[in-house]
C-alpha cells in the first residue's frame, strides 16, 4: 500500500503555484498528505475524502475561497476550512465565521495553522 495513502489528507487550494508547493512541503515534513489544486473548480472536479481539512486561498479566479467553502457546506460538507487572505476585512471575517471557517491573514504564521490542523485531525467524525 502507498505510504502517502496512510497519511491524513489536507488539501490545498490555492492558483499561486509558488504557495501551494510551499505549504506542500511545509506538510508534508510533518507527516500529511498534501494534494494541491490551482482552482476551487479543479479541486472540485478532482477531489477526493476525507480530508483532515481544507487550506483555501480567498482571492482566486472563477470562484472565491468563501464562495467554495460555502458551496462545501451547501453540500453537506463539515470539513473544517482555512481561509487565507492578504486583505481582510470585517465582513469577510463575519461571512467565514458564519461558514464555521478559521480566517487566517497573510502570512500565516506556521504554528498557527499547524494548531488549525491538529485541531482539525481531533474532531469528532
Amino acid at each position: 500500500m502507498n505510504a502517502k495513502a496512510l497519511r491524513p489528507n489536507v488539501a490545498v487550494i490555492d492558483d499561486d503555484e509558488a504557495v501551494r508547493d510551499s505549504l506542500k512541503l511545509l506538510l508534508e515534513i510533518v507527516g500529511y498528505s498534501v494534494w494541491t489544486y490551482p482552482s476551487a473548480a479543479r479541486f472540485l472536479a478532482e477531489t477526493l475524502s476525507p480530508w483532515v481539512c481544507l487550506i483555501i486561498d480567498h482571492h482566486m479566479p472563477q470562484m472565491t475561497g468563501l464562495e467554495l467553502i460555502s458551496l462545501l457546506r451547501s453540500r453537506g460538507s463539515r470539513t473544517p476550512a482555512a481561509l487565507i487572505t492578504a486583505s481582510s476585512s470585517p465582513e469577510m471575517a463575519r461571512r467565514a465565521a458564519q461558514l464555521s471557517a478559521t480566517l487566517f491573514d497573510k502570512p500565516v504564521a506556521e504554528e498557527d495553522l499547524m494548531h488549525f490542523i491538529a485541531t482539525a485531525q481531533r474532531r469528532p467524525k
